[in-house]
């Protein structure tokens, strides 16, 4: 054990001795090393926390937008809520409000403007018989824009206020502060030049618009006919080919019943062959009454005349009797339908697909060329439409 401790403190006293021996170079780089281990992690922890982060301040966007949104739409909504709503002094609540100032913010009954008018007459009164959005008061409409229009923006078209081209840009103000800003007095001329040109378009307008309008009913009028009376045409096309073919559903209809009862037999032979039983049996009893009543002379005539009856009974009975025999005796039927399948689905249903189009004027050129090529091409044998209203 001792040698063993004595064995440790040699090697801790040479570790000892190579550190001290280490030159200044190396713990310098050693330092370094260690200082650039700690930026990464010092990184690494920033990078976490900003994901962390980022969470919070996409929910504090959200959070602002629908803010701004709200805020936007503050002015109007306060406006459209005094519509139809009583005077705001409260002698007078309940009379009806015919005016509202936007800078008092505040509903008036018709005695109330007169006092309100006299005392404040920069102020801007709305009558609420009239549209909000089609009143302007001359001030801005902007959230927390309460001052007026005494600027214009060249960018946007619009006229805007002192806090819209304000030089400082936050969430109110300032959206305007990098666009062409003209202040309204210096572009009076330019607009009036702009007037004036806009009022005599509108002229000129009022007098072509109509007549165009008329113009415009009376194509849509000739539309409408045209393409009823194409619509007519189709019809008339299809509802004869429609008839073609039920006439001709028809007669082979008629055929195959014709062939049934030429070959094999009628409903009737049925009903015939089930009154056999008991016209045998009654017929048997008649002459088995009469079998022994042949030696009274008396009788013979009547005798003799149930005798040819049952005679003509039997007749009658073999007759049909032979041919329930003959219709049991044929057990298979060899009537078919007899049609070419090939024939219908290269002919005449690829001629239904494509038969009849829809072209213009300008397509019309174009068919017409391509069906003088096609007409070259037609197999003679071919089954189409175009033998349809031929064939019997």
């Amino acid at each position: 054990m001792e040698e063993e401790k004595q064995r440790a403190r040699r090697r801790r006293n040479k570790k000892k001795g190579k550190k001290e021996e280490k030159p200044e170079k190396e713990e310098q780089k050693e330092e370094k090393q260690e200082k650039k281990e700690e930026q990464k992690e010092e990184k690494q922890e920033k990078k976490e926390e900003q994901k962390e982060e980022k969470p919070e301040k996409e929910e504090e966007k959200e959070v602002q937008k629908k803010q701004e949104e709200e805020d936007i739409l503050e002015d109007e909504v306060n406006l459209k809520e005094v519509i139809n709503k009583k005077c705001s002094l409260d002698e007078h609540k309940d009379i009806d409000a015919e005016y509202y100032c936007q800078e008092c913010k505040i509903s008036m009954c018709k005695k109330c403007e007169k006092d309100h008018s006299r005392l404040l007459k920069n102020h801007h009164l709305i009558p609420l018989d009239k549209d909000i959005s089609e009143v302007f008061t001359g001030l801005c409409t902007k959230p927390k824009h309460p001052l007026a229009l005494e600027y214009y923006c060249k960018t946007h078209n619009q006229l805007c206020c002192a806090a819209c081209v304000s030089k400082v840009k936050n969430k109110w103000n300032g959206q305007h502060k990098d666009c062409e800003i003209y202040y309204i007095v210096k572009i009076k001329n330019s607009q009036k030049e702009k007037f004036d040109k806009n009022v005599k378009k509108l002229e000129e307008l009022s007098n072509k618009i109509e007549p165009t309008i008329k113009q415009l009913k009376d194509i849509y009028e000739k539309i409408n006919e045209s393409k009823d009376k194409l619509k007519g045409e189709i019809q008339k096309i299809f509802t004869k080919i429609r008839t073609e073919l039920n006439n001709r559903e028809d007669k082979l209809y008629e055929e195959i019943e014709a062939k049934y009862n030429e070959i094999y037999f009628k409903e009737e032979l049925i009903k015939e062959s089930e009154k056999l039983p008991n016209l045998v049996k009654i017929s048997l009893e008649k002459a088995k009454i009469k079998e022994n009543d042949w030696d009274d002379e008396n009788i013979l005539p009547k005798l003799i005349n149930d005798s040819i009856n049952i005679e003509n009974i039997i007749k009658n009975i073999d007759g049909i009797y032979g041919k329930v025999n003959d219709c049991i005796s044929k057990k298979s039927i060899f009537i078919k339908f007899n049609l070419n399948k090939d024939e219908i689905e290269k002919g005449l249903l690829r001629d239904i697909k494509s038969f009849g189009k829809i072209i213009t004027k300008d397509d019309e050129k174009v068919e017409n060329e391509k069906e003088e090529s096609d007409d070259e091409d037609e197999d003679e044998n071919d089954i189409g439409l175009k033998g349809l209203f031929k064939q019997k």
